[in-house]
């Protein structure tokens, strides 16, 4: 009995030792779970307070670059404005006059490439067909005859490798001396194409000193074509001469109220997330303009009279107008904003960056200015450009096509009017930037940009005006001035055609694209609508 109770005690001591222990193990699973949960929440609130602060700086971060775009474009104002106003003050780069020596060409001869023709065949080599010798073993053999048969073999084909290469020797010779005739053809060509060149240049000079109406204009066309202008500012000029006052007549295109900056400056509001201009007052919108009209009409007569020609050109007419529309008629119009009138003489007596532009123009020059510019006002031009038509010899700045008329043979243009239409039908097809160097090269050495924002860049534009072929000298030149500037594209553009070996240079370089006689044609007419005559004195050949 006794030992019943004992054993019915460890039973409750172990049950209640198994309880205690139950007991524990929850509290210890309760405990982690707690600490598990608060974990979580630090988790939590520390991701929170990173958010917050994350969205924070990303707010921060984005006052920052609208803040930094209003300011850009608040400089871009004010450095647009400087520009304008310092039309009379900067360098001019491009509005150097041309001097009839510049405008020649010396011979350019190409280099002579002989194609791997003036190294001479390798001769055959006896040793190189002999047999080997029979051995001891072999003559006991009887090998002596097989090595006979194999000498004979050997000698025969050692024969027939003589004769090829002496034939080959032969067709080598021969087609050498083709190459040097071509290049001795090319070189007498190059020589009369320069030759020619200058000549044109001589009886240039010549009219331009005799006062020739057509030259004067066209030469003064060349200083014009020269002058650097902001972007957005128009480039269409014409020009009359008078003789016997010395008298150059310019009808030029004056740029647009467009082309001041409307906004003052700009401000972020942070509220609406926006950046906003602030508008320029409109009476400084207008006085900005008048001034840039009178100071583009001071810039072009500075450019003209810098030209060194006494008894040539010692009195300039100006009219400037811009392109817009009769409010009454919706047609358009071309209402004269500004018509002045200088000599010589009292133009070089100004002090052109000292001087107010509008007093100057009309107080030293006598100008007709527009009271009312901005609403396109007009006034009467001191010289009508209309009635000079009918009179005197005028030349189009920049527009040569407008000079085209029917089928006009475009090798009977001179070297300016093609260059002017080469450079209109690139700007027509999308090119802008146009610089022409001063290579001396009849036609157009060109460097434009293309704005295609894939296969866009710098572009190299070379033209032959010529009546035979362009060899691969031109394209290996062509090449060579394009590694030389960087350019993504090289075009040569001819009223002739480029020879096969020119075509083989261009597509082994693989970014050069040629334009030649009928292609030519066709892009004047689908990007000018111009049906031209290329009058070559043979027929290009046919490409397979």
């Amino acid at each position: 009995m006794a030992e019943s109770r004992s054993l019915w005690s460890e039973i409750q001591r172990d049950r209640a030792r198994g309880h205690r222990l139950e007991q524990q193990s929850a509290r210890a699973l309760m405990k982690a779970m707690e600490q598990e949960r608060r974990e979580k929440e630090k988790a939590r609130r520390r991701a929170e307070r990173e958010a917050a602060a994350t969205e924070r700086e990303r707010k921060r971060l984005r006052i920052e670059q609208r803040q930094a775009e209003a300011d850009r474009r608040t400089v871009d104002c004010e450095a647009r404005v400087e520009e304008l106003a310092s039309l009379l003050t900067s360098d001019d780069p491009g509005g150097s006059a041309p001097s009839f020596g510049e405008l020649k060409k010396s011979p350019r001869p190409p280099t002579f490439d002989p194609q791997g023709l003036n190294v001479p065949l390798p001769e055959p080599e006896w040793e190189d067909l002999a047999p080997n010798p029979p051995g001891l073993l072999d003559r006991i053999l009887g090998g002596r005859r097989a090595y006979e048969d194999a000498l004979d073999r050997a000698r025969g084909k050692f024969e027939e490798q003589k004769k090829a290469h002496s034939l080959g020797e032969t067709e080598r010779l021969r087609k050498l001396e083709e190459l040097r005739g071509e290049h001795a053809r090319r070189i007498e060509e190059s020589e009369n194409i320069a030759r020619e060149h200058n000549v044109t240049i001589d009886e240039f000079e010549r009219d331009f000193e005799n006062r020739d109406q057509e030259a004067v204009a066209r030469y003064f066309t060349l200083v014009l074509d020269r002058v650097a202008w902001p972007e957005g500012f128009p480039r269409k000029f014409r020009l009359a001469y008078r003789p016997d006052p010395g008298e150059l007549v310019i009808d030029h295109e004056l740029p647009r109220q467009e082309v001041v900056p409307e906004a003052r400056s700009y401000k972020y509001v942070q509220k609406r997330d926006a950046i906003e201009p602030r508008k320029r007052p409109v009476t400084e919108s207008r006085k900005l303009y008048a001034d840039l009209l009178a100071r583009t009409a001071l810039r072009t007569l500075r450019h003209v009279f810098a030209v060194h020609a006494p008894g040539v050109v010692d009195q300039i007419s100006f009219n400037g107008y811009v392109h817009s529309k009769d409010p009454a008629t919706g047609r358009p119009s071309k209402p004269y904003l500004l018509s002045a009138n200088a000599d010589r003489s009292t133009f070089e007596g100004l002090i052109l960056t000292d001087l107010d532009p509008v007093i100057c123009v009309k107080q030293q020059l006598g100008a007709r200015m527009s009271p009312h510019p901005h609403d396109h006002e007009a006034v009467r031009p001191m010289v009508d450009f209309e009635e000079l038509l009918r009179q005197f010899s005028f030349i189009e700045g920049v527009d040569a096509a407008a000079d085209l008329d029917g089928r006009t043979d475009l090798l009977q243009l001179n070297p300016y009017e093609f260059e002017h239409l080469v450079r209109q039908l690139f700007e027509a097809m999308g090119m802008r930037s146009w610089v022409t160097k001063g290579s001396k090269d009849d036609g157009v050495d060109a460097v434009a940009t293309s704005e295609d924002p894939i296969f866009g860049g710098l572009c190299i534009v070379q033209a032959k005006r010529y009546k035979n072929s362009v060899g691969v000298e031109a394209i290996r030149e062509l090449a060579g001035t394009m590694e030389d500037k960087h350019a993504t594209k090289g075009i040569m553009v001819t009223t002739s055609w480029v020879t096969k070996v020119g075509h083989d240079h261009a597509r082994r370089h693989g970014r050069i694209q040629i334009i030649e006689h009928e292609h030519l044609k066709c892009l004047l007419k689908e990007h000018l609508d111009m049906d031209v005559l290329i009058g070559l004195p043979k027929k290009p050949p046919k490409r397979g």
